[in-house]
């Protein structure tokens, strides 16, 4: 009887470990911060500090990855644009030209920072289709393959994905690093980027 206890509780520990693994493994997440993601975000320390965010919740959709067209840079019908580091400099913030930041959008923005292989990502991306039709002309939201743009992953200090950085008219953006429900995204919009 304690050998089949024994047994059961040895399987337990290891198939909880392995699940421990694979959680961490398939975020990406190379070091864990916490910091409240009301923390704007600063130029010069945008790669020491990036901004998290710890009540993480995930949208059980999976990603339909056959509406992504990159080549004409939309999504669907949507608004969402995957923005190459050329056109962040032009859209965003030239971080090349510019030391203090000076945005240079329409309208606030959220961008998210993804990878194709990350699953919290994928539980994301459909929360922000929805934002993006609710909040189409008031926000737009950008995403950025962090694995094809390097160089922004960088400027950005990104060491966890998804990672959202908002983006209001005035003042400095926000980064907030997790997969967020909608709730937060929606909270975010009208906290941060002041739009109701």
């Amino acid at each position: 009887m304690n050998f089949m206890k024994n047994a059961k509780l040895k399987v337990h520990i290891i198939l909880l470990a392995v699940l421990f693994i694979a959680l961490l493994s398939s975020c990406g997440k190379k070091e864990d911060k916490s910091v409240n993601y009301n923390t704007p975000v600063d130029q010069n320390t945008a790669t020491q500090n990036p901004v998290t965010n710890n009540n993480l919740k995930s949208n059980p959709e999976p990603v339909k990855k056959e509406n992504i067209n990159k080549e004409n840079n939309t999504k669907g019908t949507t608004k969402m644009v995957h923005l190459t580091a050329a056109e962040f400099k032009q859209k965003v913030f030239n971080y090349e030209t510019q030391k203090e930041w000076k945005f240079t959008g329409d309208v606030p923005v959220i961008i998210d920072f993804y990878a194709d292989w990350c699953g919290p990502c994928k539980m994301v991306a459909p929360v922000l289709e929805e934002l993006s039709k609710e909040y189409d002309g008031k926000v737009q939201i950008y995403k950025i393959d962090t694995e094809a743009e390097q160089e922004l992953a960088q400027v950005f200090g990104i060491r966890s994905i998804p990672s959202i950085l908002f983006i209001p008219m005035d003042g400095k953006p926000q980064m907030s690093m997790g997969a967020l429900p909608k709730e937060s995204f929606v909270k975010a919009i009208n906290e941060i980027l002041l739009v109701n």
